[in-house]
């Protein structure tokens, strides 16, 4: 680490403790654009040894813990590279040069377990139905959603999946490692939108080295350092999987399919079937060549857009058209001199019939009604 970077670092641990509570909202916008402070804390971290780990450590969890949410982001942008350092001291069995960052991990985790007021937190998510379209899919493009009696009586039921309350942790132990750090990085993938692209870059490569170190891939990669292999979760891979998928379309393309090539690798080699269902999810879903460069700034996914409300009443069936009709056929049989055109109802609201005569035609057999229809009105 050069003296000039060092003198960086120094100036931001002073700083800080001599601010005005009054000026710290001004003092978290201004952080963001300091690019020379971030990569000089990037390499504070990444030497283990180094003098100023511990109170930078502190620095950072003093801002996390502040309240104020610049300041929270600038810590969690450091979050993958922390989580590399400690599990690539704790693989070289030398937790004593990891203990302020263990520190920094458990104070972030226990931070956010708990609400304002000290309760555990209970996050709930609710799993999206395909019968409704989003900007993944239209339900026109995978089949026939036919409304049946079933599909009305689960009319408007959703499951609900919950995750928590969480526990205290006081240390990090072999039992709860992946725990905490699996949570940890769902916390930052929850504030992805806001993580600079060093921090996207970064997620990419300690995924890549997370998942080859100690393989024979490794020596593909040319990664040097740590010859171990690094234990992972099934969980905590899907959690990877959920950043790096953001990094393709946010800027970094290239780094992202490596990420994405080398943990296929590691969950092929350890059997876990769900980040090798989410894995192999996105590869089929990527655009084959359709982003060669990852210097191109941020993407976008084409969608088809769901029709309008315009488009869609131009069909729909009223009391309107039906009366319209109804009268049309009355004219029709008058002029032949048949019988006239009665009304006829099969005991239920969504099934009306008309009769001429000895034939019998079914509404339901030609008519497709809107899904304002549903409550058992017809639209006006």
């Amino acid at each position: 680490m050069f003296t000039s970077e060092k003198g960086v670092v120094e100036e931001w641990l002073s700083e800080f403790k001599t601010l005005p509570e009054t000026s710290l909202p001004n003092y978290a916008t201004n952080l963001k654009d300091k690019s020379s402070l971030v990569s000089s804390l990037y390499k504070v971290i990444q030497e283990p040894q180094s003098e100023l780990l511990e109170p930078v450590c502190h620095q950072l969890f003093e801002f996390y813990r502040s309240g104020e949410e610049q300041l929270l982001r600038f810590t969690l942008q450091f979050l993958p590279e922390l989580i590399w350092c400690y599990l690539a001291v704790s693989a070289s069995r030398n937790v004593h040069s990891s203990g302020c960052i263990e520190a920094l991990l458990l104070g972030v985790y226990n931070l956010e377990i708990v609400d304002k007021q000290g309760h555990s937190k209970v996050l709930s998510f609710t799993i999206p139905s395909l019968s409704k379209p989003s900007v993944y899919h239209e339900p026109s493009s995978i089949g026939s959603m036919a409304l049946t009696e079933s599909a009305l009586s689960q009319h408007g039921l959703s499951k609900v999946v919950y995750s928590g309350p969480h526990p205290q942790r006081e240390m990090l132990t072999a039992q709860n490692r992946f725990e905490v750090l699996t949570f940890l990085l769902l916390c930052y993938n929850a504030a992805l939108t806001y993580m600079p692209s060093v921090s996207l870059q970064s997620l990419c490569q300690i995924c890549s080295r997370i998942c080859v170190c100690g393989y024979p891939r490794q020596h593909v990669r040319k990664y040097k350092g740590v010859s171990s292999r690094v234990p992972v979760s099934s969980g905590f891979m899907v959690q990877m999987l959920t950043g790096i998928y953001f990094a393709f379309y946010n800027g970094e393309w290239d780094l992202a399919q490596k990420a994405l090539d080398d943990i296929i690798y590691r969950a092929q080699l350890e059997l876990y079937p769900e980040p090798l269902l989410v894995a192999n999810a996105i590869k089929a879903s990527l655009p084959h060549g359709a982003m060669k460069s990852s210097k191109e700034g941020t993407r976008c996914i084409q969608v088809e857009i769901t029709p309008t409300s315009s488009r869609i009443s131009r069909n729909a069936v009223t009391s309107m058209s039906i009366r319209g009709h109804r009268w049309k056929r009355h004219g029709e049989e008058r002029h032949r001199g048949d019988e006239p055109v009665r009304m006829g109802h099969c005991g239920h609201d969504h099934c009306k019939t008309i009769t001429t005569g000895s034939a019998r035609m079914n509404f339901n057999s030609f008519l497709t009604f809107p899904s304002s229809y549903l409550g058992g009105q017809i639209v006006n």
